[in-house]
């Protein structure tokens, strides 16, 4: 059977080159509740849009509870996945959507991948949804505060 997976679409419309909205969206994903990818990849698909997802968490529920279990990529990981597509000629996004990280490795690795992002596109939109915390409570460690500040957004 053929393989179903969408590739860029390029489409000449006078003299300019019009190119598929595709995201790379990085964000949590939990078992129970609807946060981080659960709730940005349908709503987008369902819009037509093609979306390509790393979960930057793997969690239980969101760390809104007062406990969760689960695991969390490492700046290192998301690099590896993020190779891997490279490799394959694989990044042609025209938007980065980002969303909950546990790390300031993986927020570095973020601005590494969009640096990569522009190399293909320089057009790329980062929308970056800094996911920390709630009602004066951070979610997050607090070592990413600075880092989101100074060189995220």
């Amino acid at each position: 059977m053929a393989s179903q997976e969408s590739t860029p679409q390029e489409c000449k419309s006078g003299s300019s080159r019009v190119i598929e909205t595709r995201v790379l969206s990085i964000q949590s994903h939990t078992v129970y509740g609807h946060v981080g990818n659960k709730s940005a990849v349908f709503p987008l698909q369902t819009l037509g849009i093609e979306v390509d997802f790393i979960n930057s968490v793997q969690f239980s529920n969101h760390t809104g509870y007062p406990s969760w279990t689960g695991e969390s990529l490492d700046g290192e990981q998301l690099w590896t996945l993020v190779e891997g597509l490279i490799a394959n000629k694989l990044i042609m996004h025209t938007h980065l959507l980002t969303g909950y990280m546990r790390s300031t490795a993986m927020l570095r690795c973020i601005l590494r991948i969009l640096d990569e992002l522009r190399k293909v596109n320089p057009d790329v939109v980062y929308v970056c949804d800094p996911v920390m915390g709630d009602d004066g409570r951070l979610y997050v460690p607090p070592e990413l505060v600075p880092v989101y500040r100074d060189e995220v957004v």
